[in-house]
């Protein structure tokens, strides 16, 4: 076996797995610091994007891209959604509804490969304050 073909599941890795998936919303590097440190307090933001690059590229993960925005992390497998970001706090969530490309009046030939769909407001906590 080579060294590219060995899963290394550190106690690193196991935690911020477990932070992602714990969050069920797509979280930032310095969101999963954040929330990591409670378990390992000397965890550094380089292990992070390098744990995040790693389970990315092996499957674990999934890359979530905003425009104008950082890239966050969420796991992979899940159906097709968009997303929801909080004007006032800047938390991303998932929302469990999608615009279809037959939703959109395309001209003529044109075909829709992908979509990104993002709403913004205000989410429960920061509207109830």
């Amino acid at each position: 076996m080579t060294k590219e073909t060995v899963r290394r599941d550190t106690q690193q890795r196991k935690i911020i797995c477990q932070v992602v998936s714990q969050a069920d919303r797509p979280l930032s590097p310095q969101e999963i610091l954040a929330a990591a440190q409670v378990y390992l307090p000397r965890l550094g933001i380089a292990t992070v994007y390098r744990s995040v690059k790693y389970l990315t590229q092996e499957g674990t993960f999934q890359m979530v891209e905003l425009p104008g925005e950082g890239l966050r992390y969420e796991l992979s497998g899940k159906h097709h959604h968009d997303h929801f970001r909080c004007r006032n706090c800047g938390k991303v969530y998932e929302v469990d509804c999608c615009i279809q490309a037959h939703d959109y009046s395309l001209p003529p030939g044109f075909s829709v490969e992908e979509h990104i769909v993002v709403l913004y407001g205000l989410c429960a906590a920061c509207a109830s304050n």
